[in-house]
């Protein structure tokens, strides 16, 4: 097993259940999720070594995170217990034409809180394979700006691979000062997660010609964003056309070598849960290349892996290799005996 570590927050989630508005509710779901930490828990159920980096409050919530992660797989052995409050989102699914709604209430959090002297990365990254991190992290705190920066530099310096996936998320800040923090950190970056948006309103790229289609401007924003910074080898995104709140299609997009490889469309016909669907995908993407797998295989697993995810409950991805692997080339429904 390859050793991967990821930095970042994971939060008490409260989900209203469907067909109920949030203010409506009385009573709510209870899971755990966060972006980085969706990522890792993916990657465990994929057999890798998977170390989290965070800070919790010392009480029961915090012990519930700790055996949240630890029942998916992931070490908890950088988990920090100390500050306030765990952060909280609230869930209230979409139904038909109506999109899922997401509240935060994270301020002041004790990850929000975590200062660089808390944090060994010299201990933490010895023996890593790769490092994960995602703009979600940097929004959170000045704090966590220099966290990010420094533990992508350090990774670095230590020659593990390194991926940050944008996660540009407007309740959280701007996109004006989502560029101003993740431009500089783009020099440290080996594998990027990013779209069309994220090209045009974050990096300023120059928009595509309007006679391009998707997949053909895709295409140029990566090699435009590449010969900027000429030391990220891999980009990643997806195409969703969502046609309701529980119906969707999906095509992941991989570019490396001056190509852009993409998977099929999958069609989602009934998504139980989308949140953490990205996640399953960036998850999908790094195992694929850890374990070499061809462009082909990495963006085709990675896709599949997306789309399971729809089909169950939470920010997880409880999926195996061979679940997935064998979901990617079946056909849609099929009885598996």
């Amino acid at each position: 097993m390859k050793k991967i570590v990821t930095l970042g927050e994971i939060l008490l989630r409260l989900s209203a259940k469907v067909g109920v508005r949030l203010e409506q509710s009385d009573h709510l779901l209870v899971n755990y999720g966060g972006a980085e930490a969706n990522v890792s828990a993916s990657l465990a159920h994929l057999g890798m070594d998977v170390y989290f980096v965070s800070k919790v409050p010392n009480n029961a919530v915090g012990r519930g995170v700790e055996r949240h992660l630890k029942a998916n797989g992931v070490r908890t052995d950088y988990l920090i217990k100390n500050g306030d409050r765990l952060g909280t989102y609230y869930i209230e699914p979409g139904v038909g034409g109506r999109g899922t709604q997401v509240t935060y209430d994270r301020k002041h959090s004790s990850f929000s809180q975590m200062k660089l002297d808390e944090i060994d990365f010299d201990a933490i990254f010895e023996g890593a394979s790769l490092f994960h991190v995602t703009g979600i992290t940097p929004a959170l705190s000045t704090s966590l700006k220099e966290i990010t920066t420094y533990s992508l530099r350090k990774a670095k310096e230590m020659g593990i691979l390194t991926s940050l996936d944008f996660n540009y998320r407007s309740k959280l800040w701007s996109q004006e000062d989502a560029a101003a923090t993740l431009k500089p950190l783009l020099p440290y970056v080996d594998v990027c997660s990013c779209g069309e948006l994220d090209a045009l309103h974050i990096l300023g790229i120059p928009e595509a010609a309007r006679d391009m289609n998707q997949s053909e401007k895709l295409d140029y924003y990566y090699k435009s964003i590449q010969a900027q910074y000429p030391n990220i080898t891999y980009f990643c995104s997806t195409f969703r056309e969502v046609l309701s709140a529980s119906t969707n299609t999906l095509q992941g997009n991989f570019y490396m070598e001056g190509e852009l490889h993409q998977s099929k469309i999958f069609h989602i016909d009934h998504i139980v849960d989308r949140v953490g669907g990205g996640d399953a995908f960036a998850a999908g993407i790094l195992y694929g290349l850890l374990t070499d797998m061809s462009p082909e295989q990495v963006v085709s697993f990675a896709t599949a892996a997306s789309a399971l995810k729809h089909t169950v409950y939470g920010d997880v991805n409880p999926f195996s290799k061979e679940e997935i692997t064998a979901f990617a080339e079946q056909k849609s429904g099929e009885v598996n005996r």
